[in-house]
Order: C-alpha cells, then structure tokens, then sequence
C-alpha cells in the first residue's frame, strides 16, 4: 500500500513538474514573440520615416526618431511587467498546488496507516477473548485458571472499549457533534480513579501519585477520563516495565497543573509540536514497534482546548518525557 501510494505521488509529482514547465515555457515563448514583433513595428516603422527625410527638418526627424524609440520601449516594459506578472501568479498558484497535493498524499497515508493500525488493534482484544471464552466452554478448568483467563478477557475488553470511545469522542469532537456536559468536579478524585485502574491493569507497572487535594475544575467528566487515560496509556507504551509513571497534581491561585512523567526514551526536540496531529507517530510505520492509532494525544489537544487549558510536552530528567495539562481557573 505504501509502495502504490508512493508510485502514486512520484507520477503526480513528475506530470506536475512537466505542466509546470510547460507554462513557464509557454509564458517565454509568448514575450519573444511579442518583442519580436515590437521590434519588427519599430524597424518597419523606421523604414517608413526613412523615406520621408527629404521632406522633414532635421528637428522634426530627431521628434519622430525619439517618438518611435520610446514607443518601443514602452511595449518592452510593458511586455516585461505583464510576463513577471503572470510569472508570480503561476508560481504562486503552482506552490499552493504542491503543497495542497502532498498535503493530501499525506493525509492519506496517515489515514492508510490508522486503518491498519485500527483493524490490528481491534483484532487483537477480540481474538483474545473470543479464545479465552472458547477455553472456559471447552475445558473445565481449577477456578485460579478460570480467573486468570476472565481477568485476561476483562483487560483485553478494556482495552476495545478504550480503543473505540477514542475514535467515537475524536469523531465527534470534530465533526462538533458531541454534547460536552460542563460540571464541577473533582480533578483530583478523577485522576486517582483514573490510576487505580491502571493499578489493577498493570499491576507489573510502578506508579507514583502526587495529588493535591479539592482540585476543582469545569469540565466533562467522560473526556477528562479519557484525557487522563490517553496520557497514562501513552507512558505505559512508552516506557521501559522498570520505569515509574508519575501522576502529579498541583494547583495555585490561577491554574491547576496535571503531570503524567515517564521515564522513556523520550520524544525529539522536532518532534514535539508534530505529536499533537491527527495520526501522526513518531517513526518508520514499517519498523515501528509501539501500538497505537495516532489518535491519543491529538484527542487530548482537543480535550485540553475545549476546557480552557494548554497541553505540552518536555523532558524528564534523566530519561523520559512530562506532559503537563494546564488549566486556567
């Protein structure tokens, strides 16, 4: 898929190139025409009075001469100023062709790339469980293997339901379909709710909580869960089984400040800004080992925009990376 599309994108971009130089070749060729038949006037005109200096004063010759000579460069200048003209709307017009194209062979293939990030991502949870109940129906199994796979079905359902309440709310989120319920509420109870459950998910995984208590905020309480989920999940992909996951929650007289800190690779300087798109990943899609749709941190912008609060991302010292959710009170 990525090989058509790129054959795709070499092909438009080579006809593009050729139409392009075409025109301006186009464009040229018109102004020497033009000039010269500017100058053939001029030198049948020169002819015409020629022919006439017997009969005119030496004044009145030099007038004529004069008058010709600026006529013609006049129609020079004005064949000059018409080309350059043209010349800058071609290549004004050309360069937001190029960029509209590539711009949307990009969006394409972003789009190619989240389907199959999706269809994997689906599958995944749904042969886990379907697997996981056929053992449970087929075998009678001693009640700790029982729980083991009922534990495991219940993660992996988990897991679907994150996966498609990100794509209905960003869905939604954009086509301005969602009717956001705006309430007081407890920042800090949600966000101690939201790592207790990723306690019991993960229980491999070390968490550190450092939550100021009564940090209330207006918001929705369902997409400041998934906000809160999205940023955890991203530090659980990311980072290392050893490394802790921080939640920090802070507030002052004007804003609330929510961290989530990993200790990961972290994410280059050039990278930053880009995270924060619609499916955009960071890496080679073919090498890529992460799982992952792209959508998170672009529904968490939208979260964070629709709640009067900014979301960066910095450096974790030593390793990793912090994003901060500011909240303005």
């Amino acid at each position: 898929m990525q090989d058509d599309t790129r054959k795709r994108l070499r092909r438009t971009t080579f006809i593009y190139w050729t139409l392009l130089f075409y025109i301006i070749a186009a464009l040229v060729w018109w102004f020497i025409i033009l000039e010269k038949q500017n100058q053939q006037i001029a030198k049948q005109r020169y002819i015409n009075l020629s022919s006439q200096a017997d009969s005119l004063s030496t004044l009145r010759m030099a007038e004529k001469l004069e008058a010709i000579n600026n006529e013609t460069t006049r129609n020079t200048g004005k064949y000059i100023a018409e080309g350059v003209t043209f010349l800058i709307l071609i290549l004004i017009g050309a360069s937001f062709v190029y960029r509209s194209v590539k711009r949307q062979f990009k969006l394409q293939q972003q789009q190619q790339n989240f389907m199959m990030a999706v269809t994997h991502e689906l599958k995944t949870p749904i042969a886990v469980a379907r697997l996981n109940l056929e053992t449970l129906q087929k075998y009678t199994l001693d009640p700790e293997k029982q729980k083991k796979l009922i534990r495991t079905t219940l993660d992996e359902t988990t897991r679907l339901n994150f996966l498609t309440n990100n794509i209905l709310v960003s869905s939604q989120l954009e086509a301005e379909r969602y009717k956001s319920d705006n309430e007081e509420l407890d920042l800090s109870a949600l966000l101690r709710d939201c790592v207790q459950d990723f306690k019991k998910r993960f229980p491999d995984r070390l968490f550190n909580q450092e939550i100021e208590e009564d940090a209330d905020v207006k918001g929705d309480p369902l997409l400041l869960q998934i906000l809160i989920n999205n940023l955890l999940e991203n530090a659980i992909k990311y980072s290392p089984k050893e490394g802790i996951i921080t939640a920090v929650l802070k507030k002052d007289s004007s804003n609330l400040q929510l961290h989530i800190i990993d200790e990961g690779p972290g994410i280059p300087d050039e990278e930053k800004k880009k995270i924060f798109s619609k499916f955009y990943r960071i890496g080679n899609e073919s090498t890529r080992k992460a799982q992952g749709t792209g959508l998170g941190l672009y529904l968490c912008q939208k979260i964070a925009k629709g709640h009067n609060a900014d979301i960066s991302v910095t450096n974790n010292v030593p390793s990793g990376s912090n994003f901060a959710v500011i909240f303005r009170v």
